[in-house]
C-alpha cells in the first residue's frame, strides 16, 4: 500500500508546457509495505524522465527494501563479503556497497537542479548532496542525536561516547548515494531506524572497514518510522523549502 503526503499529479489532458514541473509542489509519497529493489528503479527513471519533460512534480519517496544489497559505481568487488546472503544489484548510483532492509527508512529524491531552492541557486551537485547531509543532520537532530559530517568518509556519523560507547568511537547512521540525469537526481539517503544491524556484516559499507554501523534504536531512541517522516518532512522544509 501506499500513502501519499501531499498528492500532486497534473490533470489528465494537461499539456505538458502549461504547467511545468518546477511550478508544482514537491509530491511525498510513502510506501507502506517494502519495495522490490527493481519496482523502485524503475519508478524512479520513469518520474525522473516526467520531471525533465514537465508532466509529473518532483517526489520524495520514502520506503523500506527487502533485505538485499546495492553496490554503486566504485564498489570494489572485494568488499561483498557474503554474496549468497541476500540478493545483490548495480545501483547505477555514486559510492560503493550498502545495505538496505526492513526498518531502515530509504527516501529517495527526485527533484530538478536546475530549479532555485533554498541552499541551491544553480545546478550543483556538491552542493546538492551538503543538502542531504543537512537534511539528516537536522532529522537527527530532531531526536536529540548528534549527526556529523567526516572529511573523507561519505554518510552522517554519530560519536558513540554520549550514548554509552566508547569516546571518538564513531558509527555510520545514515548512508547517501545520488545520480544525477540531465540534472534531474535519483537515488538518495538511508537512514538506520532499527534494521537488522547484523545484515551489515555482509558487506564492507561503502568501502569503510575501521567503523562500524549504527541505528536510532542502538542510541536508545526507540522511535517509529512514521515519527521519522514527519522529522523528515520538517527538516526538509527548512533544508530545501523555497
Amino acid at each position: 500500500m501506499t500513502a501519499s503526503l501531499h498528492p500532486a499529479r497534473l490533470p489528465e489532458g494537461t499539456a505538458p508546457d502549461s504547467r511545468p514541473s518546477d511550478r508544482l509542489p514537491v509530491e511525498w509519497r510513502i510506501s507502506d509495505e517494502p519495495v522490490p529493489y527493481p519496482e523502485a528503479v524503475a519508478e524512479m527513471e520513469a518520474r525522473a524522465t516526467a520531471i525533465r519533460e514537465g508532466t509529473a512534480p518532483e517526489l520524495v519517496w520514502l520506503l523500506e527494501h527487502p533485505p538485499l544489497y546495492t553496490a554503486g559505481t566504485s564498489a570494489r568487488p572485494a568488499d561483498l563479503l557474503e554474496p549468497e546472503r541476500f540478493p545483490t544489484y548495480q545501483s547505477g548510483r555514486g559510492g560503493q556497497y550498502t545495505y538496505h532492509g526492513p526498518g531502515q527508512r530509504v527516501a529517495y529524491v527526485m527533484i530538478d537542479l536546475k530549479r532555485p531552492r533554498r541552499g541551491l541557486e544553480g545546478p550543483d551537485i556538491r552542493a546538492y548532496v551538503n543538502r542531504l547531509e543537512e537534511w539528516l543532520i537536522q532529522t537527527l537532530a530532531q531526536f536529540n542525536v548528534k549527526g556529523e559530517r567526516r572529511d573523507g568518509r561519505v554518510g552522517i556519523w554519530v560519536d558513540r561516547g554520549p550514548y554509552g560507547g566508547i569516546k571518538g568511537h564513531e558509527d555510520k547512521i545514515a548512508a547517501l548515494g545520488v545520480r544525477v540525469r540531465r540534472w534531474v537526481t535519483l537515488h538518495g539517503v538511508a537512514l538506520n531506524v532499527d534494521p537488522d544491524l547484523s545484515h551489515f556484516a555482509g558487506i564492507v559499507p561503502c568501502g569503510i572497514s575501521e567503523h562500524g554501523v549504527t541505528s536510532l534504536h542502538a542510541l536508545g531512541h526507540l522511535v517509529t518510522l512514521p515519527e521519522v517522516d514527519l522529522a523528515l518532512r520538517a527538516a526538509w522544509e527548512d533544508v530545501f523549502g523555497e
